[in-house]
């Protein structure tokens, strides 16, 4: 009894495969532009904790918190068209996507909370306080969400990976 010869997926196969590095880069852009705006909306406009860039004037800091509202809002409308081309071709890979926006959004906070709060010292979280407490709450968030994502990361590529 012959086998049967091994072919390529046709063009629907292809089609309709999922991409998951897309998935994933584009649930990165999404959590990386959710996690700038809760950070602009809640601790630089709603509190008044600090601005993207503290070391100037009052007005400079509105200025760079305006940069950094844009660039948030970026990184969601580029990964929210990713997503979408996705869908259209019928290839998004829900659970990466997901893990991508956790990594995304883990990323950016561990980011900010070591080498913009820490190493270059473009602002605290608070001023006149211990911040003992605030940079471990928002590290240790930073890392569960980096760990979410990762294990979503990885139970999609159990799941979708042949027995």
């Amino acid at each position: 009894m012959a086998t049967p010869p091994i072919s390529s997926p046709g063009p629907q196969q292809q089609r309709t495969a999922p991409r998951h590095a897309r998935s994933a880069w584009s649930g990165v852009l999404i959590g990386v532009g959710i996690a700038a705006f809760v950070d602009e909306t809640v601790f630089h406009q709603l509190l008044h904790w600090h601005h993207f860039y503290d070391r100037s004037t009052p007005d400079i800091g509105l200025v760079s918190d305006g940069l950094f509202h844009a660039f948030g809002w970026f990184a969601v409308v580029i990964g929210l068209f990713m997503v979408g081309d996705l869908r259209r071709r019928a290839a998004l890979a829900g659970r990466v996507l997901a893990g991508g926006v956790l990594l995304g959004a883990g990323g950016f906070q561990l980011y900010d909370g070591t080498v913009q709060h820490k190493l270059m010292g473009l602002h605290q979280i608070r001023y006149h306080v211990d911040l003992t407490p605030y940079d471990l709450t928002w590290n240790i968030l930073a890392v569960l969400f980096l760990a979410a994502g990762a294990f979503l990361l990885r139970t999609a590529r159990r799941v979708n990976s042949p027995s």
